[in-house]
């Protein structure tokens, strides 16, 4: 079973993104800022992340920018999901090392197709 870490401040979000990753048949782990991500990805590299931008302690994109440069950091499929939706925002997420987009509000068609155009489905 693949595993992902979502990582969002909003303990709804995370609910929601967990609900429908659990039907796709993931394994979830769950962190409320990039600080928390990055001790779950040093704890256990996930195959995928679900990543906010906008977060306390560290920024979804500062947490990218750390994963990637860990051993074993260029693993994981990226994918943000952020309410941020302007070119720079996401040619700054592309940059760091992201594999995929997603605007908020999602659901699960979209989480599905995204997840399958980067080859997690």
């Amino acid at each position: 079973m693949k595993s992902c870490l979502i990582v969002d401040d909003s303990k709804v979000i995370r609910m929601v993104a967990k609900k429908i990753l659990e039907d796709l048949e993931f394994e979830t782990i769950e962190a409320a800022d990039g600080q928390q991500a990055l001790d779950a990805c040093q704890a256990t590299m996930p195959d995928a992340v679900l990543l906010d931008w906008n977060m306390p302690v560290m920024s979804g994109i500062e947490f990218l920018r750390e994963l990637r440069a860990m051993s074993g950091g260029d693993k994981p499929i990226v994918v943000f999901c952020t309410t941020e939706n302007d070119i720079e925002h996401i040619q700054d997420a592309i940059e760091a090392g992201a594999n995929e987009y997603i605007m908020k509000p999602f659901d699960g068609e979209i989480i599905q197709a995204k997840f399958s155009q980067v080859g997690l489905l």
